[in-house]
């Protein structure tokens, strides 16, 4: 019997060990890529290159490229309109939208060439049959497909505008972006002054492309009654906070103390401050 109690010993150990070996080769990965599974910021800086105009981020390429995709559609959607609307309206987005666009390509092809982007030639299959849409629409129905569509698609690249313009770490992009946040929002709104966009679908289709909240948040509070004879208050005087001084001055302002320099005048804007006027103490 004592002969073979090391032999059993020896094999409940085996097993004892093989079981542990199985469960730490289990364990061992969940441990050892807890938090290496890839951050947002790991993806940030796996997929932005250096540039000498500073960091160009996957996400700025995209933009740059919409940028360009935008034009080629909407500079010939916009040409389209100057010859087929009906009305005023609608004529004058065209307008807008073929002096926006070729000022916004002749900007966007000379940023990509100076960061050695390839950019596209056509637009995409998406907005091909958007331009199909609008060539086989005829009268009042144009004029609203022409409004609506075009309003959608600005308001998706609005939103990349605002977010490029927040995080960009490139200044070519950052400039890019402020003409491109000034061109969008002006066919915005001259595509608006219509009158014929549906902003009803436009909210459906913002409520369905963004994914539904993680919790739902509580439900507002209902209605109150309406309220009665409202009693006139004084209004709470606000403390004025000077401007800091000027750390320089412009190099076309005239010298301190000439008649050109303003000093004693007014300023055009009486609830604003006048910045030339701030001086260095």
């Amino acid at each position: 019997m004592r002969l073979h109690l090391p032999h059993r010993v020896s094999g409940t150990g085996l097993i004892v060990t093989a079981l542990v070996a199985t469960l730490a080769a289990l364990v061992f990965p969940i441990w050892s890529y807890a938090d290496r599974s890839g951050t947002g910021l790991d993806t940030l800086n796996a997929q932005t290159v250096s540039t000498r105009f500073g960091p160009l981020s996957a996400t700025d390429r995209v933009f740059i490229t919409k940028v360009r995709l935008a034009g080629l559609w909407e500079l010939p959607a916009g040409q389209q309109a100057e010859e087929r609307a009906p009305s005023r309206a609608v004529e004058t987005a065209g307008e807008h939208l073929v002096a926006g666009h070729t000022f916004l390509d002749a900007r966007v092809r000379e940023v990509a060439a100076q960061l050695g982007l390839e950019l596209p030639n056509q637009p995409n299959d998406q907005q091909q049959g958007w331009l199909r849409e609008l060539t086989a629409a005829g009268g009042d129905d144009y004029e609203r497909k022409f409004a609506n569509v075009l309003r959608r698609a600005h308001g998706q690249v609005f939103s990349l505008v605002a977010q490029v313009r927040a995080s960009t770490r490139n200044s070519l992009v950052r400039d890019l972006a402020d003409d491109a946040n000034t061109t969008v929002l002006d066919h915005i709104k001259v595509l608006e002054a219509t009158g014929l966009v549906d902003f009803d679908a436009l909210a459906r289709d913002a409520a369905t492309a963004s994914p539904p909240p993680a919790t739902r948040s509580a439900a507002p509070p209902g209605p109150t009654p309406s309220p009665g004879t409202p009693t006139p208050v004084s209004p709470t005087p606000t403390a004025s906070f000077p401007l800091p001084p000027a750390a320089s001055r412009p190099k076309s302002e005239p010298p301190r103390g000439s008649a050109a320099a303003g000093k004693g005048k007014k300023s055009p804007n009486p609830g604003r401050t006048n910045k030339r006027n701030v001086t260095s103490r």
